[in-house]
């Protein structure tokens, strides 16, 4: 099986696509950088869309996702932006934790992953 990576740095790729699956890398939010859990959420989002799009997928084919907040505190409003964004009936396995990230001005880090389409 091949593996191909897609904007590719020095330290990571942001997808990496393996047989019939796409690993998108940790993504934290940019314009919306100390803002709230919210908005910082549905920057990531459509960031995932857009790289999602960028394999050849979308949301409706997630798998997995990993969300690292902050502030567990802040899940429902997380949550509010997550649950619009889903498509219903194709939801990932999902797991929700509090960690340090890498700021204090980063609220929420998102990573998934997709089957190809």
């Amino acid at each position: 099986m091949t593996i191909e990576r897609r904007e590719v740095g020095t330290r990571m790729s942001k997808i990496v696509v393996h047989g019939d699956t796409v690993y998108l890398a940790g993504l934290v939010a940019d314009k919306t950088r100390g803002r709230s859990v919210g908005e910082q959420t549905g920057e990531i989002l459509a960031m995932i869309d857009a790289l999602l799009a960028q394999a050849g997928t979308d949301k409706s084919k997630l798998l997995q996702a990993t969300i690292w907040l902050q502030d567990i505190r802040t899940v429902d409003e997380m949550n509010a932006v997550w649950d619009a964004w889903v498509v219903p009936g194709a939801t990932p396995v999902r797991a929700c934790v509090e960690a340090r990230l890498q700021s204090p001005a980063l609220m929420v880090e998102i990573r998934v992953i997709a089957g190809a389409s």
